[in-house]
This record gives C-alpha cells, sequence and structure tokens, in this order.
C-alpha cells in the first residue's frame, strides 16, 4: 500500500529529476555563451563580432529561462544568478565540449554546428514535452538554434572549402572538437526515465539526425568526418576539463566579489 509518505517522496525525487535535467540544458547554454563571448572584438569581421554575440545572448537567453526555472522548482530560495555565480565546478553538468577553449574561429564554428544541430533535433522534440515549461522554452530556442546551425554551417563551407590553409584550420577544428561530441548523446537513468514519463527527450534518439546534418556540412565543405576514438568524460556528473575552472572564475569574479550587488 502506498503512503502519504510514499507519495510526497515520489513527488520529490520527480522534482529533483527535473531540476537536474533542466540545470544540463541552461549549463551547456550558459557555458558555451560565454565562450563565444569571448570572440567580441576577436573575430575576423566586424559583422562577425555581432553576429557571434548575438549567438551567445540568444544562448544566454535560454540559460537565463532555463536557471530561473531550475530554481523554482528546486525551491530552495536559488534564483538565476544564485545557481549561475554561486555554484562551484563540479555542480555544474555542461557536457565538456561547450567548455574547451575557443582556440581556432574554425573550432570555435566547428563546434557549434555540433552543438546545434544537436540542440535543434532537442528542441524540436522538447517542445512537446508534457512539462509546459520547458515546452514552451524549447519551441522558442528551436527557431534560434536554427538560426545558429545556418551561421555555423556558412562558415564551415567558406572555411572548408576555401583555400588550403582554410581548409586545413577547418579540419584541425574538427579534429579538435569531435572527440567530445559522443557526450551529447550519453544515455543515463535519469534521461530514460524522464524520458519515459514524456518530460525529458532520450539524447540517444539525437545522435543520428544529428550527426547526420553534421555529416552532410562536412561532405559539401570537402572535409572529412573524423574517425577519432572518444574522450573518457563525465561532464553530466560534474567531472570536467581543466578550463571550466578558468572560465568559471572569470565568469564568476564581479559577483563573488560584490555578493547582493545589483546592476
Amino acid at each position: 500500500m502506498t503512503t502519504p509518505t510514499d507519495r510526497t517522496a515520489d513527488r520529490t525525487a520527480d522534482r529533483t529529476a527535473v531540476v537536474t535535467y533542466t540545470l544540463r540544458l541552461a549549463d551547456d547554454a550558459l557555458v558555451l555563451a560565454h565562450r563565444l563571448g569571448e570572440w567580441i572584438a576577436a573575430a575576423p569581421q566586424l559583422e562577425e563580432d555581432i553576429a557571434v554575440g548575438n549567438i551567445g545572448l540568444d544562448l544566454l537567453g535560454q540559460a537565463r529561462a532555463l536557471l530561473t526555472y531550475a530554481g523554482e522548482t528546486e525551491g530552495a530560495g536559488r534564483d538565476e544568478d544564485a545557481l549561475a555565480y554561486f555554484r562551484d565546478e563540479r555542480d555544474f553538468t555542461n557536457c565538456q565540449l561547450v567548455e574547451l577553449p575557443g582556440g581556432d574561429f574554425a573550432a570555435t564554428m566547428a563546434r557549434l554546428l555540433v552543438v546545434a544541430c544537436y540542440q535543434y533535433e532537442l528542441y524540436r522534440r522538447l517542445a512537446d514535452s508534457t512539462d509546459e515549461t520547458l515546452a514552451a522554452v524549447a519551441a522558442k530556442a528551436v527557431k534560434e538554434v536554427d538560426y545558429h546551425r545556418d551561421h555555423a554551417t556558412q562558415w564551415v563551407l567558406r572555411l572548408g572549402d576555401g583555400t588550403d590553409v582554410s581548409h586545413q584550420r577547418m579540419q584541425a577544428g574538427l579534429d579538435l572538437v569531435w572527440p567530445y561530441v559522443h557526450e551529447l548523446f550519453e544515455v543515463d537513468e535519469l534521461t530514460t526515465a524522464l524520458a519515459a514519463a514524456g518530460v525529458a527527450v532520450d539524447p540517444a534518439e539525437l545522435r543520428e539526425p544529428a550527426l547526420q546534418a553534421v555529416e552532410r556540412v562536412v561532405a559539401e565543405a570537402t572535409l572529412t568526418v573524423p574517425d577519432m576514438r572518444p574522450a573518457v568524460t563525465g561532464g553530466r556528473r560534474g567531472v570536467h576539463t581543466e578550463h571550466l575552472g578558468y572560465l568559471l572564475a572569470e565568469m564568476q569574479h564581479m559577483a563573488r566579489s560584490h555578493p547582493g550587488a545589483h546592476w
């Protein structure tokens, strides 16, 4: 017989799972937004400074909506700022791909292409979530990441099918990010349970359509899909590369130096 205590425990477990899943989506968007922001005033063209900044702002907007929802669902009094600026490295659950340094612009576009293709398939399906808030965020985000996907595609084509030097750098960019691509599609008990409940999307279902989209662009750009062993990752469990710590130190410095300040 199910008791009221059992039902309360089940609701708490469900709420915790939704918070964890939402934070994964939010952290991916937040960290990548920061990485793209690093290119403002450093991109190869003035127009690209604006474009990459706007893509970063799209991702930041997605992160804010998701962080706010995670905080409200958690019910522990943490708002979007608390979750963004006052969590430590091991509390972040973003995939390792988004935290890698920008490096060469070609590598940044290779990563953006992969992430945008993944997010497009993710949000297109998540728009049908039984969780009304996640569905609403996804319905808006899918339009934004469709543009991100197109923007990255144009750069990959331009660089891959350009000069010998641009071709080499674009291929090197793909080689750099490819070992970390597979983490996007990893499945665990949390995603399996939430997908079965209609709340989340099974990441494994996204692998084929997302990678097919990437591979079509790579082929048109006269590039080669890397044949590389996947990196040992663990971002969803809070295990990160050394790069995330430096990123968070920069991103969180002002808020931690002046806690409670508003600007």
